[in-house]
């Protein structure tokens, strides 16, 4: 991992844990996580899985395809660092893709995973003490890059998002995050089709149409789901869609 500045690495650790807004959007607050460890790792994209109330892992959250590829992917074979991860509550670091170990454990994983051209795993548990809510996955393109600080770094902000996911002021109790959670989920099918709608409309990558989604629900103080909605339904009424990013 990159070296950063203390001060660069306490602005993401108060973005992470500033959930305490209105209209809280989990999907966006998620996004950001894998956008913000994506960056504090220079070399690697993320994935984040969360759990649902009957304890299945859903894909939720990416810095770019390839992590979403390789992180569903994971949930269709039922094995992976992820998998890992949640099932055990212990991270996975440091894992070269083409050694033996991780062909025998998670052989289509690891070999997609090399296909796209990553070298190392890690993946990390979203926590809180003996609750585990999901996994975030960091795939890299180098092989043994992350030190114990780097872990110590990544680990910690997998549990602030859980904690921050789970505190009482947010969510106060079990059946908000229940229905929280089933609207993220409901929001996130839309999403993925209001990016296929963007990248064939403007004839680009869908990595540059979800830029193009987040961008105008940011300058219009909307929520993503309900632009992925619009887009869907009826992309006309969204006024200056393609405008620059705030």
């Amino acid at each position: 991992m990159t070296t950063v500045s203390a001060d660069s690495l306490a602005k993401v650790f108060v973005e992470v844990a500033d959930t305490l807004v209105a209209e809280f959007d989990l999907i966006e607050f998620l996004q950001m996580l894998a956008d913000r460890v994506a960056v504090l790792t220079a070399d690697a994209t993320v994935g984040i899985l969360l759990v649902d109330p009957k304890g299945r892992l859903h894909f939720m959250a990416a810095s770019d395809e390839s992590a979403k590829l390789l992180e569903l992917l994971q949930l269709q074979q039922q094995a992976g660092p992820c998998l890992d991860a949640f099932r055990t509550g212990r991270a996975v670091v440091n894992t070269d893709l083409f050694a033996g170990a991780a062909a025998e454990a998670w052989p289509d994983f690891a070999r997609s995973a090399t296909d796209l051209g990553f070298h190392a795993v890690h993946a990390f548990p979203l926590r809180l003490r003996d609750e585990i809510i999901g996994a975030m996955g960091l795939f890299s393109r180098t092989i043994g890059d992350l030190d114990d600080s780097d872990v110590r770094i990544v680990q910690a902000l997998a549990d602030i998002a859980a904690i921050s996911l789970l505190q009482e002021r947010t969510i106060s109790r079990a059946e908000v995050l229940t229905e929280q959670l089933q609207s993220a989920l409901n929001s996130r099918i839309v999403i993925e089709q209001a990016k296929g709608a963007i990248a064939q409309r403007y004839e680009i990558d869908v990595d540059a149409a979800f830029q193009m989604i987040r961008s105008y629900a940011r300058r219009n103080n909307r929520r993503l789901g309900e632009v992925s909605y619009l887009i869907v339904t009826d992309l006309p009424s969204l006024t200056d869609f393609a405008g620059p990013a705030r």
